[in-house]
């Protein structure tokens, strides 16, 4: 039995119709939201595994009701103000609507990762695990720029190294670079703003 229950066969079917919205959200904005996106629906040792750490129970009520994450989306922008300009878009979007939202780009966290997580409410067709339709479903959002996604992603990849020597240093290191890096994304706005403002 699937922990998503009958439910699992609709997600992947919701993720590619939300992948399609902001494809069509992100063509007609002038300049463009974002650079690309990443869709998945979450695997389900992964999804099992996560109800535990949490203590929710493995059931579809955990999976798709306590866990907000079955289907995630991860937008990368070329600008900072790219991701706010998507943030807004979704607000406006009569399709879902946004129920938490957490900023780690103006609030990073200790590590030094950024990133804004939106948590939304999906409208569908299917019906849900309370056995409404139209369905609402979870969706979780990730935001960032190419340099944001770029340090989490190698991020991530070291975390998982076992045996590291100075791990301290290395995370002092991990640090720096992401000040570095968001230093870099603030000058590169700054480097578009000079140029909106001589057209």
């Amino acid at each position: 039995m699937s922990i998503y229950g009958e439910q699992g066969q609709y997600l992947p079917m919701i993720l590619t119709e939300i992948e399609d919205r902001l494809q069509e959200i992100n063509a007609s904005s002038s300049p463009k939201l974002y650079e690309h996106l990443i869709g998945r629906v979450k695997a389900e040792d992964s999804m099992i595994e996560k109800c535990h750490r949490k203590g929710f129970p493995a059931t579809p009520q955990g999976a798709l009701r306590d866990c907000r994450d079955a289907i995630a989306l991860r937008l990368v922008c070329n600008f900072i103000d790219d991701v706010y300009r998507a943030i807004e878009a979704l607000r406006q979007a009569d399709w879902c609507q946004i129920v938490t939202e957490k900023d780690y780009i103006t609030n990073a966290k200790p590590n030094g990762y950024r990133s804004y997580h939106l948590i939304l409410d999906v409208t569908t067709p299917y019906p849900d695990v309370d056995q409404q339709t139209p369905g609402h479903y979870f969706v979780e959002i990730q935001l960032r720029t190419i340099a944001m996604d770029s340090w989490a992603s190698l991020e991530h990849e070291l975390k998982y190294k076992h045996n590291i020597k100075d791990a301290e240093r290395i995370a002092g290191e991990l640090k720096r670079c992401a000040e570095q890096l968001a230093a870099c994304d603030v000058q590169m706005q700054t480097i578009r703003q000079l140029i909106n403002e001589a057209d």
